[in-house]
């Protein structure tokens, strides 16, 4: 089934006007963009498996975006994202802050091989844990602190300071390699003792009941300083050669701020954005039509060459 009529205008004037044939590439987000769920089951589509290996086959190198771990996206769709190119997957991964190839070693096994990372700041930290001692001192204790170590091999930590919810925490959570209620203090001096990509603070309590602390929202990612999806793309971009501004991204939420650095933005999904390519803007409704306008993308690109 073909592209509307405006979607192959649109595109055709993505390829007449841009450096995408011979220096851009494709950047995404998996989660609501390229990966389908359905019924608790999360999947990349076949259209998009076969689009993108169609793009990468005439030269085009793609690029996964997420907020995902490494250790996520090796243990769910790691192996199908390298059968694409049956070479390392570029990925940019914790929301810009840590950069490296999804690619399989010699046990044939997943691994993830770090490129560069962004960690937080020594400050940073500090700053971000003297926030919660505040909730917690406050007498919010419904929250939970995830964190990422830049030791990709850790995956996820969580820390509550509830010691009688870990159990809780670790059957809600399974990604979580651990779950931990250590004093804030023994927190600090772990976090001080490595690097530390992301963290993220998620708050179970009411919204009535932070009222207080009108400066903290119920979740918050933090990375360092000017450090996300964009600031990881446009890294990516350099290091592995192509034009960013004349890629095509494609994303469905906020988060996903590489979408405002692409000549082609594709916005998938429902939610209202604001982002806008350097040349054109399309919406589809899922990753089903994202697979076909791969697809088209790819015919309309060999049929110009």
């Amino acid at each position: 089934m073909g592209l509307e009529v405006g979607l192959e205008e649109k595109l055709q004037q993505f390829l007449d006007q841009s450096s995408f044939a011979t220096a851009g590439g494709v950047v995404t987000d998996l989660d609501g963009t390229a990966l389908h769920e359905d019924q608790g089951r999360i999947y990349i589509p076949k259209p998009v498996e076969l689009g993108f290996k169609e793009l990468h086959d005439l030269g085009r190198p793609f690029v996964l975006n997420s907020l995902r771990f490494p250790l996520s996206v090796l243990r769910t769709f790691g192996r199908e994202w390298y059968n694409v190119s049956n070479s390392p997957i570029p990925a940019v991964t914790l929301n810009g802050s840590l950069l490296g190839y999804v690619t399989r070693n010699d046990a044939d096994e997943m691994s993830f091989q770090e490129i560069t990372a962004f960690p937080l700041s020594t400050a940073e930290i500090d700053g971000i844990l003297d926030g919660v001692e505040e909730l917690v001192n406050g007498g919010v204790k419904d929250i939970l602190l995830f964190y990422y170590p830049r030791d990709w091999r850790i995956g996820e930590v969580i820390w509550t300071p509830v010691a009688e919810k870990v159990l809780h925490v670790k059957e809600k959570y399974v990604s979580a390699s651990s779950v931990t209620a250590v004093e804030p203090a023994k927190l600090r001096e772990q976090m001080h003792a490595e690097e530390i990509c992301m963290m993220f603070l998620l708050i179970e309590t009411p919204q009535e009941q932070l009222m207080s602390y009108q400066h903290t929202k119920r979740s918050n990612f933090f990375t360092s300083k000017g450090v996300d999806k964009l600031f990881g793309a446009q890294r990516m971009a350099d290091i592995l050669g192509f034009d960013l501004a004349g890629s095509m991204g494609a994303g469905d939420t906020e988060l996903d701020r590489f979408l405002s650095g692409v000549s082609l933005a594709v916005l998938v999904g429902t939610l209202e954005l604001e982002f806008k390519g350097r040349l054109q803007t399309i919406r589809l409704r899922d990753s089903f039509e994202l697979g076909e306008l791969l697809f088209q993308l790819a015919a309309m690109l060999r049929r110009a060459s």
